[in-house]
């Protein structure tokens, strides 16, 4: 209680609001390996995997050839992508000194999965249609992920697409134990299964029509109107743009069962078993 200076009249003070907080929230960015020091060579590549530098993306850079960390970073900047951190080795000392984060190295390397693009009409998106498919006829990205956090390696040749001309892509191979599969600019869609110690990203929907296992991530750069589609539902890890859940916790009501993963605010990832909607 507080008391105010002629002591005639008392107020309950407001409960004071921590200055900060902890809390569960997966966070998504890209990791860049880097094989080489000469920043033309990267500068060309960059422009030939990035069709805007207004992506905005989080990366990781990740290098086992001594870099001028300083230059590097400018340069990813003024292609619209932002600099976290480094993986720790060769870049340590820089890192430091430029106050970015050093992560720890993976202790297995997971193995990136270079799909084929199938051919692809583009459309216009539809008026007032937020989740209207269009395509066209882009290369695709892979990804590489630690244990705990979501990171993402762009190894080929990528165009960022606008949300008017949007790339759905079709992957019909299994992803096995060790594999991990991301597409940027639309809809990710597996015929067959995700086992387990997989993973599936994706910044839209998420669709899968084989058994659902490993981590299945929609909505990975903060879409919150992407969903995940999965015909028979038990990951070990589920999450919508950025809001995640894991197999401990989901609803013993949904596994096996074909279900519809949202995000809707106020009240976090919802699970709908699809045969009864």
């Amino acid at each position: 209680m507080t008391v105010s200076d002629n002591d005639s009249q008392g107020s309950i003070a407001a409960p004071a609001l921590p200055a900060l907080a902890f809390y569960g929230k997966m966070l998504t960015f890209s990791r860049l390996q880097f094989s080489t020091d000469d920043l033309s060579e990267i500068d060309a590549q960059l422009a030939a995997t990035l069709s805007n530098k207004s992506s905005n993306i989080p990366i990781l850079i990740d290098s086992e050839v001594e870099q001028d960390l300083s230059a590097l970073v400018e340069l990813l900047w003024s292609w619209g992508l932002q600099p976290i951190g480094v993986v720790t080795g060769t870049l340590d000392a820089q890192a430091r000194e430029q106050r970015l984060a050093i992560f720890p190295a993976d202790g297995k390397r997971i193995e990136r999965i270079l799909p084929s693009k199938k051919a692809a009409t583009q459309v216009n998106k539809a008026p007032d249609d937020k989740h209207t498919e269009s395509a066209s006829t882009n290369d695709t990205a892979a990804i590489s992920e630690s244990n705990t956090e979501t990171t993402i390696a762009t190894t080929t040749a990528e165009t960022l697409m606008s949300a008017e001309h949007m790339t759905s892509l079709i992957y019909d191979q299994m992803l096995r134990s060790g594999q991990s599969l991301n597409h940027v600019g639309g809809d990710l869609i597996l015929t067959n299964s995700v086992n387990s110690g997989a993973e599936a990203i994706t910044d839209n929907s998420l669709h899968v029509y084989g058994r659902a296992q490993g981590r299945l991530v929609a909505g990975a750069t903060g879409d919150k109107d992407a969903r995940i589609f999965c015909q028979v539902f038990n990951p070990s890890l589920v999450s919508v743009a950025g809001t995640y859940c894991l197999r401990d916790n989901l609803p013993e009501h949904v596994i096996d069962k074909s279900v519809q993963v949202r995000f809707v605010e106020g009240e976090g990832l919802v699970f709908t078993v699809m045969d009864d909607a």
